[in-house]
Order: C-alpha cells, then sequence, then structure tokens
C-alpha cells in the first residue's frame, strides 16, 4: 500500500463505524483506568479515619493502586505480542472485577493496599493495550482522534467515579464514613467499579483481534478478514507492507536497547510520559476533595467541586479530539504546557494566602475562587493537551518493530512517575501547599523546552512509516 492511500480519508469513510465501535470497546479499558484511580478520591478521610492511619500511610494506599499499574503496563506489551490483544484485554477485566469486589471489604490496611494493587495491574494491562489496539486498527487519517478515543474514556471514567462518589456520600448522610446499608460509603465507591468491569469483558470478547497481530502470528487469513472490514483497498498489499515491517523474528524488549541503555525514541517516549506526571495532574483527581477540605471547604462542597473539576475534564479532552488531526499533536502540547504553567503558579500563588485558624486552615473567599478557577484552567489546559496526546503519541511514534515493547516501557514510567507525585504529595502538603504547586508550574516549563527541543510530530503518518 502506498503512504498516499494510507493518508487518504475518503479510503475509509465507508467503514468508521465499524472501526469506530470497536475502538470504543477497547477504550472501555481506558474508562476502567479513570474511574479505578480517581474513585479513591471520594473515600481518602474515610479510609485513613477508618483503620486510624496517618497522612504517609494513606499516601501509600492511595498509590499502592499505581504501582501495580507500573507491573501491569510492564507485562502488557509481551503479552500482547504472545497471545493476542483481545486475551489481554479480557485478562485485564478479570482482575478488575476481583479488585473492585476485594477492595470493598478490605480487614485491614494492608488488604486494602494488595487488592488496590492487583487493580492497578488491570489498569496498567488497560493503558497499555487500548491505544495499542486502537492505533492498529484506526486508518491514518482518523488515528488521532481514534486514539483519543482513550482518553476521552479515562476522563468519563474519572467523572463518573465523582458522581458516584457524591452520590453515595449523600445517600449515606453526607460523608463517606456513614453507613449505607452493611457497609460504609467509601466501600461502595470501591465496589461500583465491578460492574463495567463485567461490560468491558463482554465487549472485549466480541471484538476482532488486530490485523497487525494476526500478520506476526501467521494467520493471514484472519488479518485479511479483518482488514477488509476496517479499511478497504489493497488488503492483500496493506499485509505485505505489515510483514515486511515487521519482520520474521518476533518482536523482544531486546529490540530496545541502543546508547545510553535503549534507543534514543524510547527516551523521548519515557520522558514525555514522565512529565506528564510530574505536573501534578492526579494530585486533583486523587485528592482534589481532601485538598480543598484542608483549606475549609467542607466535605458535601469539595466532592461537588471534584466532579466539576471532572466535567472540566471532559470538556478539555473533547476540545483536543477535535484539535488533535487537525493542528497536529505537538502545537497542542505546546499550547498545553504555557497553560499549565501559568495555572499552576497562580493557584500556588492563592494557596499561599490559607489562614491558619485554630488546627484548621481557611482560605478566604476571594482567593478561594482564584483558586478554583486557576485549578480548573490547569485541568482544562491539560486536558486538551497532555491529557490527549501523551496516549497518541505512545500508540504511534514508535516503529512498528518495538511498538508493544516500547509502549510498555512509556507507559510503566508514566505510572512510576504518578506514583511518585502521589505517594508524595500529602507529606508535601502538610509542608508547603504552595511551594508544592510552584514545583508542579516548574515542571510544566521544563515539559515546554522539551517538546520544542526533541519531539517529532507524527501526525498524518502511517504506522509503517514511523522510524523511518
Amino acid at each position: 500500500m502506498s503512504v498516499t492511500q494510507s493518508r487518504d480519508p475518503g479510503a475509509s469513510t465507508g467503514h468508521l463505524g465499524h472501526v469506530v465501535m470497536i475502538a470504543s470497546a477497547a477504550a472501555l479499558g481506558g474508562f476502567l483506568f479513570g474511574y479505578d484511580t480517581s474513585v479513591i478520591n471520594g473515600g481518602v478521610d474515610a479510609i485513613q479515619s477508618y483503620f486510624q492511619v496517618g497522612s504517609a500511610m494513606t499516601g501509600l494506599v492511595v498509590s499502592s493502586a499505581l504501582l501495580g499499574s507500573a507491573v501491569g503496563a510492564g507485562i502488557a506489551g509481551g503479552l500482547a505480542d504472545r497471545i493476542g490483544r483481545i486475551r489481554v484485554m479480557q485478562i485485564a477485566a478479570v482482575l478488575f472485577v476481583i479488585s473492585a469486589i476485594a477492595s470493598a471489604v478490605p480487614f485491614a490496611i494492608w488488604d486494602l493496599a494488595i487488592w488496590r494493587i492487583v487493580g492497578g495491574i488491570a489498569i496498567g494491562i488497560a493503558s497499555v493495550i487500548a491505544p495499542a489496539y486502537i492505533a492498529e486498527v484506526a486508518p491514518a487519517a482518523y488515528r488521532g482522534r481514534l486514539t483519543s478515543l482513550q482518553q476521552l474514556a479515562i476522563v468519563l471514567g474519572i467523572a463518573l467515579s465523582q458522581l458516584v462518589n457524591y452520590g453515595l456520600a449523600e445517600a449515606a448522610g453526607g460523608s463517606a464514613s456513614n453507613e449505607l446499608g452493611p457497609l460504609q460509603a467509601w466501600q461502595w465507591m470501591l465496589g461500583v467499579a465491578a460492574v463495567p468491569a463485567l461490560v468491558y469483558l463482554v465487549l472485549a470478547s466480541m471484538i476482532p483481534e488486530s490485523p497487525r497481530y494476526l500478520v506476526a502470528a501467521g494467520r493471514d487469513d484472519k488479518a485479511r478478514e479483518v482488514l477488509s472490514g476496517i479499511e478497504p483497498g489493497d488488503v492483500d498489499g496493506k499485509i505485505a507492507e505489515i510483514r515486511r515491517v515487521l519482520g520474521e523474528r518476533k518482536p523482544r524488549f531486546s529490540d530496545l536497547r541502543g546508547g545510553f541503555g535503549v534507543l534514543p525514541i524510547v527516551w523521548v517516549g519515557m520522558a514525555i510520559a514522565a512529565l506528564q506526571q510530574f505536573v501534578g495532574i492526579n494530585v486533583i483527581f486523587y485528592y482534589s476533595s481532601s485538598l480543598w477540605q484542608s483549606v475549609g471547604i467542607e466535605e458535601s462542597s469539595s466532592l461537588l467541586l471534584s466532579l466539576f473539576t471532572s466535567i472540566v475534564n471532559i470538556v478539555g479532552t473533547f476540545i483536543a479530539i477535535a484539535l488533535v488531526d487537525k493542528i497536529g499533536r505537538k502545537p497542542l502540547l505546546v499550547i498545553g504546557s504555557i497553560g499549565m504553567a501559568v495555572s499552576l503558579a497562580v493557584t500556588g500563588w492563592a494557596f499561599s494566602f490559607a489562614e491558619v485558624v485554630g488546627e484548621d486552615a481557611v482560605l478566604p473567599p476571594n482567593w478561594g475562587v482564584v483558586a478554583l478557577i486557576s485549578a480548573s484552567a490547569f485541568v482544562l489546559f491539560f486536558a486538551a493537551s497532555w491529557g490527549v496526546v501523551l496516549w497518541v503519541l505512545l500508540g504511534e511514534m514508535f516503529p512498528p518493530r518495538i511498538r508493544a515493547a516500547a509502549l510498555a516501557v512509556g507507559t510503566m514510567t508514566n505510572w512510576v512517575a504518578n506514583w511518585l507525585v502521589t505517594v508524595s504529595f500529602p507529606s508535601l502538603r502538610d509542608w508547603n501547599l504552595p511551594a508544592t504547586y510552584f514545583m508542579y508550574a516548574a515542571f510544566a516549563l521544563i515539559s515546554l523546552v522539551f517538546v520544542l527541543r526533541y519531539l517529532k510530530e507524527t501526525n498524518g503518518r502511517s504506522l509503517e512509516e514511523m522510524g523511518s
């Protein structure tokens, strides 16, 4: 297949509806990714009170899922190359179900941490397999928008978790610590995730396998059938092109080796994956309820603010989806980095006006409004740029031979960085909240410099062209 064919949007429109359907099913893993990572937000203070633990232990429990996510991301690529993308999705779905049910009824703080790690493994697997699968089934002209479905699903999962948290807390009398039937409200918050996990298991069992995996596995007839349904044209030529790029030997992690440990393109992927987290975005989604309470906002209002932030996140994601294939990946990242740096600096400045009254901190009303606006602007800039573009880039920026392994390494780096930010925030917040936000603003500036200097545009190029 020629490069011109792979870029021709008209060649794929007749089958675009089918591609959107299977990409959406795969992206449900992203929904669970968002739900499971952020649902803990509504129960942070309730869990701390229930188990009578301090801020450091609370940070470890909240972040325990992220350690599991790093493990899941690390093993997902190899599993996907050995047993296929669909089987890996099914494994992730089963782990999501087990984790949700077990996390809802822990008998000790370490027991909760263990089941959160199991859920984290599922999250890590889903975070790798969804963008990889979608990139492999999407026509080049629509790949950015279709891969963005992963991030859209993530932010919808975050939003629904905050809505469920608010609804359950209200049903329990306004607090996640109150009883709701046989369990406390925070336990129901964690357990509800089993429902979308079961839906994910069913849908993952109904979509076709990736044609690139099928070719690598020597199942050309099945690959031909799948390709004819998602990308019309010279199907045999496309299979020959995939086989030529993949070569005869199956990909291995050793293929990533190069100068300074790994290939330069892998270093770039790891760097952007880490920088996406070092701006502190998940502090908003994991701790926002606790954060707003720490500056004098009551619990029910803090849960509403968390829901509002999730809505802003969705709006930003739609903006990114609309622009990612029109203006390109790199311009969106540049705009996002500038916007995040400014809004984070303003947020830190606003928090510096918090006043301590007795044992509590109170943010004056005027500065509370400034903090809310700037924090929301930060989320909007992130969602409209780095939130979507990272997953698009990780799914498409690597040469086909190393894509699954490199995507796993990049995603694992993202989760490790996420863990570092999440586990450190409670202690940093207690030390100096404004300085913490100034530090995140500095990382936003570093991300701007890195993108301008090292990142290459991938918009409009077929997967087989990457690395050329």
